[in-house]
């Protein structure tokens, strides 16, 4: 994996994930937050009490496509762990809580939001085209 891409990945951010619809099999591209937590890239959402789609298709089938698109624009493989464990949806969501969305009640966020760990697939990383921000027309 490249520097640019390193450095992307080390703060959370605004990305695209595109998963495979469970019913069509067609994939399904939408805009999402991660955060790097130690060193793991964890994707949350808001509380909400309705179960989101992407999650249903990552439940299905666990591929996705992680979509860097800020500074670096790269297209990486990986495969999604939903994490239903309390204890450890607790310990995320304290962190994101006092880290990144300040105001959101961690018990909230414990009960009603999604977290996913991804792990990206390692030959996708080492085989990346990157555009910088500096780069682009």
């Amino acid at each position: 994996m490249d520097e640019p891409i390193r450095r992307a990945l080390r703060r959370g951010h605004t990305i695209d994930i595109t998963t495979t619809g469970r019913r069509t099999g067609l994939p399904r591209r939408i805009e999402i937050v991660f955060h790097n937590i130690d060193g793991r890239l964890i994707i949350t959402g808001m509380p909400s009490r309705r179960k989101r789609a992407w999650l249903l298709n990552l439940e299905a089938d666990p591929h996705l496509t992680f979509h860097l698109k800020r500074s670096v624009h790269a297209d990486l493989s990986g495969t999604a762990r939903v994490i239903e464990d309390v204890d450890e949806r607790r310990e995320l969501a304290t962190w994101v809580s006092a880290n990144a969305w300040r105001r959101i009640d961690p018990e909230a966020m414990v009960r009603f939001s999604p977290f996913i760990e991804v792990t990206l697939d390692a030959a996708a990383t080492d085989e990346l085209t990157t555009v910088s921000a500096s780069n682009r027309v």
